[in-house]
């Protein structure tokens, strides 16, 4: 059975299906979730928030095609209320051991890119997790947002003057 017939089931009340959809996600959704908060457990329990919440709402899911930025909405969500209800201050200096960072040799540049991520405002940090480290496109941001492509191109453009500002216009777009 495909994805989207899965989904399909599960709207109509297939636990099991809904569990394998959502088992396929699970990473993804982990690694968006902990790009938020910056720790295990808190991560975790956004995980764990976005998948009873979908349980609850799957039905309301009109089109199964868009599950994933239906569930990704889901998860921002959850992680933006954790952040509030918290009012903590998210730094990736405390886990920076938890994240594969393959790719760049410096870590000192990476924890200052992620610093400077962790000062955008919440949308704006929204959308450049989604497009640079999630790999969404910016209709699918767009999707996941509630937002106008334009808004969203605009939105990106003003995170990256932010982060070039921040990083005072260092090596971002080795990354960006």
């Amino acid at each position: 059975m495909d994805n989207c017939n899965k989904v399909i089931s599960a709207i109509n009340g297939d636990k099991e299906c809904f569990i394998q959809v959502v088992a396929e996600k699970k990473e993804f959704l982990y690694r968006t979730a902990f790009m938020y908060v910056k720790n295990e457990h808190d991560a975790l329990e956004i995980l764990d928030q976005t998948v009873y919440k979908a349980f609850l709402s799957i039905k309301k899911l009109k089109k199964p095609e868009y599950f994933d930025t239906w569930i990704i909405r889901i998860l921002i969500n959850c992680a933006i209320d954790m952040i509030r209800k918290n009012k903590k201050i998210i730094s990736l200096n405390d886990d920076l051991e938890n994240i594969k960072i393959d790719v760049y040799e410096n870590h000192e540049e990476i924890i200052d890119l992620y610093d400077a991520i962790d000062s955008l405002d919440a949308d704006l940090k929204a959308i450049i997790i989604l497009k640079y480290f999630d790999g969404f496109t910016i209709t699918e941001i767009g999707d996941i947002m509630g937002a106008s492509e334009s808004k969203v191109k605009n939105m990106l453009h003003k995170a990256l003057v932010n982060l070039r500002i921040e990083l005072k216009e260092g090596c971002i777009s080795d990354w960006l």
